[in-house]
């Protein structure tokens, strides 16, 4: 039997800020923070200073990034989690591009972002590992704000649960079920980035924070999947695995290999 829950879902409302048709919401305000994060935190690293990733070339590259990871967001949601719903963006194929109608991929995210990425490092005639793995450590901050502007949207809630801190959340039925937003937050946020930080004072080729953050983000995410509510327009794959959990594995699997390959062809560096 299911408890009540001890621990009420705290009702701060999407909304910052509400001026008429001006909305500023909390979840946008996380993405901001998170990219101002990484702006200040890729500049600190030793490796961004020998590339010359500072000042405005850093700018820069966090504007690449910032539409890398909403266009590739947006068309990862789509692809990865509305397949079946195809004929109606054929039809309405302005509806792909409709941020504003809620709607994001991480694993779309990190492609725009690797992409964007990219094409930056081949602009600017830099190292694309070295830029990439820069980007990569602090990128977990991002992401451990954005979770929480889940968890203030009240949506990507978890399943039923009669742990003390279970929630009823708004919109998701009178059951009590676990906080995942915040659960995600913690370990694929902000425990990742203390990991990540960490591992790159060590001396490994450029390209090794690209494969431990797939690596760490992956293993993380397959586990707290069994706590989040699967999506319910699929539900579950192979009769109990979540999208989330097969993307995942690819995403572990990719990371291995990607750390091998770089194990056996670049050289270990510091910074």
């Amino acid at each position: 039997m299911i408890s009540f829950p001890v621990i009420a879902y705290p009702q701060i409302g999407p909304d910052l800020i509400a001026l008429g048709p001006i909305h500023i919401r909390w979840y946008g305000i996380m993405y901001i923070v998170g990219f101002v994060a990484g702006y200040f935190l890729i500049q600190k690293q030793e490796r961004s200073r020998q590339i010359g990733l500072v000042g405005t070339m850093a700018q820069d590259f966090i504007f690449y990034l910032a539409v890398g990871v909403i266009i590739g967001g947006r068309l990862g949601y789509v692809v990865f989690y509305q397949y079946h719903e195809y004929l109606y963006y054929l039809k309405n194929p302005l509806e792909i591009i409709a941020t504003w109608h809620g709607g994001m991929s991480f694993h779309g995210g990190m492609i725009g972002a690797a992409v964007a990425g990219w094409i930056f490092s081949r602009r600017r005639k830099l190292p694309f590992l070295a830029v990439a793995d820069s980007a990569t450590v602090t990128a977990p901050l991002g992401l451990g704000f954005g979770r929480i502007g889940n968890f203030i949207n009240a949506e990507l809630w978890g399943r039923p649960s009669d742990v003390p801190w279970a929630m009823v959340f708004p919109d998701a039925g009178p059951l009590p079920r676990h906080p995942s937003q915040l659960y995600e937050s913690l370990l694929e946020g902000f425990l990742l980035f203390a990991i990540l930080w960490t591992l790159r004072r060590k001396p490994f080729g450029d390209g090794m924070m690209i494969a431990f953050f797939m690596i760490f983000y992956g293993i993380f995410r397959f586990f707290l999947e069994f706590f989040r509510e699967p999506d319910p327009q699929i539900g579950f794959l192979l009769g109990f695995l979540t999208m989330g959990q097969l993307l995942c594995f690819a995403m572990v699997l990719s990371g291995v290999i990607l750390a091998a390959y770089i194990h056996r062809t670049q050289p270990a560096r510091t910074g």
